[in-house]
């Protein structure tokens, strides 16, 4: 559990430090790379035992017998979350931007609205737009640096045409833990205009002291029969290269289209991601979890006290997530000001606010996942970007 060791990742096939150049112009030799969501920690060291086993072993077919994925699965979530999942309610998908598009393609038609609430985690829109439905952003208000839902103005966005309610929950990039009563009232929207809600939890494991996620079937059982959630392994540990992530559906009949739907996709697990879940979901994988949020929480204090230092910029207080999601408009600067500052003078690759729809122009999102010395240099580089505003 040495979160504090620097790996170089350069020259690995990674999609954060090997496309930082081409897609923000960061020089790769000299920049930090702090914007797609994966952290620069190894996994556990069940997951990796796990992966030596199946190397010394040296065969690779295909994957049989899921009782002891589906038993972790349910172990975690009783453990973890409080919540008894039945193994049966439980489907695999390739990653769970690969399960949003399967359950956005399942249960609406081309042409059909699907709700997200903006600013919001960007590969919505596009399973939304790439599967030919409407995207329909109802907009998060910022109360004073944080993000509330607003059903009084949402209810006269939904059109009979929106079949579909995408939560992000905790919330990317605003950092949210939602509270038992705002999930009530998710629930309550989507049976008054009659949407499946769609409740992705995959940063359920990364809240910080101080907040508590409830699970989304916990808070409002009473709609189950259009309830679908998403976790996964991958964010909480850092395997996104297994594209694993479950699809849990309470509601035969629901879990009968979107699995019909899924078997005729030829959709089957990948071993190697199946074989990481597993072993992740342990006393071992919970052990590390613990520690893992003790030091994001660490670099969370240390990034915002920095950040915040700098005259017209605020860092959302994160409640989750590593993600944080800082707002640059008390400068003053257009966005390819600001930017070009962070990207040219700072030399830090970060997510363009922009890119996670309504009201994210002014934001830039920075992942914190990293050794607590890069977050530090991070801080010393953007406050001497912007160091003529001190």
């Amino acid at each position: 559990m040495n979160f504090d060791e620097i790996i170089d990742r350069r020259g690995t096939h990674s999609v954060k430090w090997d496309m930082m150049e081409k897609l923000y112009g960061v020089p790769a030799d000299t920049g930090l790379s702090m914007w797609v969501a994966d952290m620069d920690f190894r996994p556990p060291a069940c997951v990796q035992r796990a992966l030596q086993g199946m190397l010394d072993h040296g065969i690779y077919g295909y994957f049989g017998d899921d009782r002891a994925y589906l038993d972790s699965i349910r172990w975690w979530m009783a453990n973890r979350h409080g919540w008894e999942v039945a193994p049966d309610w439980v489907l695999t998908a390739h990653g769970l931007v690969n399960g949003t598009a399967i359950c956005v393609q399942a249960l609406t038609a081309p042409g059909d609205g699907v709700a997200v609430m903006a600013p919001v985690y960007h590969a919505f829109g596009k399973v939304v737009r790439g599967s030919g439905r409407r995207l329909v952003e109802l907009p998060l208000k910022n109360a004073a640096g944080r993000l509330e839902m607003d059903f009084a103005a949402w209810d006269s966005m939904i059109d009979p045409g929106t079949k579909m309610l995408i939560l992000c929950s905790p919330h990317n990039p605003g950092g949210r833990v939602w509270t038992v009563e705002e999930l009530r009232q998710v629930a309550d929207f989507c049976r008054r205009h009659d949407l499946i809600l769609l409740s992705d939890e995959i940063h359920h494991d990364l809240v910080f002291p101080g907040a508590t996620h409830t699970v989304m079937a916990k808070a409002a059982p009473e709609a189950l029969d259009r309830m679908i959630l998403l976790t996964a392994t991958t964010k909480t540990f850092n395997i996104a290269g297994g594209h694993t992530g479950n699809i849990i559906i309470p509601d035969a009949a629901l879990r009968k289209r979107v699995g019909d739907y899924a078997f005729g996709l030829g959709i089957s697990g990948n071993s190697f991601g199946l074989i990481m879940a597993t072993a992740a979901y342990s006393p071992e994988g919970a052990e590390w979890v613990d520690a893992l949020v003790a030091y994001l929480d660490g670099n969370r204090q240390v990034f915002d006290a920095g950040v915040n230092a700098i005259p017209g910029v605020a860092s959302m207080r994160l409640e989750s997530t590593y993600l944080a999601w800082v707002d640059f408009a008390g400068t003053g600067m257009a966005p390819a000001e600001f930017i070009a500052r962070v990207e040219k003078g700072a030399g830090i690759a970060a997510n363009h606010g922009s890119s996670f729809g309504l009201n994210g122009e002014s934001f830039l999102r920075f992942n914190l996942a990293t050794p607590r010395a890069r977050v530090a240099q991070a801080v010393e580089r953007l406050q001497a970007a912007f160091s003529d505003l001190q």
